[in-house]
């Protein structure tokens, strides 16, 4: 199955050339890059986030392949959900999933079940494929989305995407020139090590609140990513009411960030969607951080 765009035209531009010039505004060509574990990137209409997505983007290595965790705005499809086989499209071309990865996630976790109804008007990840298309044309993702965000469930599909990432084969497969001349390219070259994959958290932070009042909460939460701290992260949005909606994909990240190594997180980028609209009573807050060595 090809997943088409759900919001190209709406979210971002939804034509190839005007879709680059619109991400290309928001890289920053000269940023120093790190190889990265994990990120949290926002995915509201790039018109307010992308600023923040592009600083993150553009401060990483970015790998082969991208196990992209989002917030299930729609209610649509299982609890957890991953889309194991095929492709997604957005106006800079196709996507291949990473079959293999895909099914060793699946394998690891009763919870997550395979399933694209979820995946089909659900725009947290879709948004991410735009910034990582500026700079590759050639990787593969695995999509999850989460309804289900109880602890428990984000603990459990934190170690099966670190597991399976930490367990990938270093065996030869299908050559990158090989894939090019598919459609889509092929999912199953397996990938050398751990730091071969990025996971990428999607949210964004307080909604609809005044600019310092979500600026007062959203740090609360970023200060306990910053400490790799899922647990706490989870407690705090939830004691203090932090509408973050990502923060399910945000617990599970870091979870898997853990044990693939990671020791340290670096915000990268904070600001909201006042500074674009000029309205300060009602925003939603963006943060850029990413999870490393």
């Amino acid at each position: 199955m090809l997943r088409h765009p759900a919001v190209a035209g709406q979210f971002y531009k939804d034509s190839p050339e005007s879709l680059k010039q619109q991400v290309r505004q928001f890289i920053l060509p000269d940023a120093p890059k790190t190889r990265a574990f994990g990120i949290l990137s926002p995915h509201a209409g790039l018109i307010y986030s992308g600023t923040v997505a592009g600083a993150v983007y553009s401060s990483i290595e970015l790998p082969g392949t991208f196990v992209l965790i989002g917030p299930n705005h729609t209610g649509l499809g299982a609890p957890v959900s991953l889309m194991a086989k095929g492709g997604w499209e957005t106006p800079l071309g196709a996507v291949a999933i990473d079959e293999a990865l895909a099914a060793a996630i699946l394998a690891k976790s009763p919870r997550i079940r395979e399933d694209s109804l979820a995946h089909l008007r659900e725009h947290s990840l879709e948004v991410q494929l735009p910034f990582i298309q500026y700079f590759k044309s050639d990787f593969r993702i695995v999509p999850i989305q989460m309804l289900d965000t109880r602890l428990d469930t984000c603990i459990e599909v934190g170690k099966a995407v670190g597991e399976a990432i930490g367990e990938r084969s270093p065996e030869s497969g299908v050559s990158s020139q090989e894939s090019r001349n598919e459609k889509l390219p092929t999912p199953n070259s397996p990938l050398r090590t751990p730091n071969d994959v990025l996971i990428v958290a999607s949210s964004d932070m307080s909604h609809y609140e005044r600019a310092a009042a979500a600026k007062e909460k959203d740090f609360k939460a970023i200060h306990h990513i910053l400490n790799l701290d899922p647990e706490g992260l989870y407690h705090t949005v939830k004691d203090y009411g932090i509408t973050m909606c990502g923060y399910g994909p945000a617990v599970a990240m870091l979870v898997a960030c853990k044990l693939l190594g990671a020791t340290r997180a670096e915000l990268v980028k904070y600001t909201n969607s006042g500074e674009v609209s000029g309205d300060y009573e009602q925003v939603v807050g963006y943060a850029g951080i990413v999870v490393m060595e």
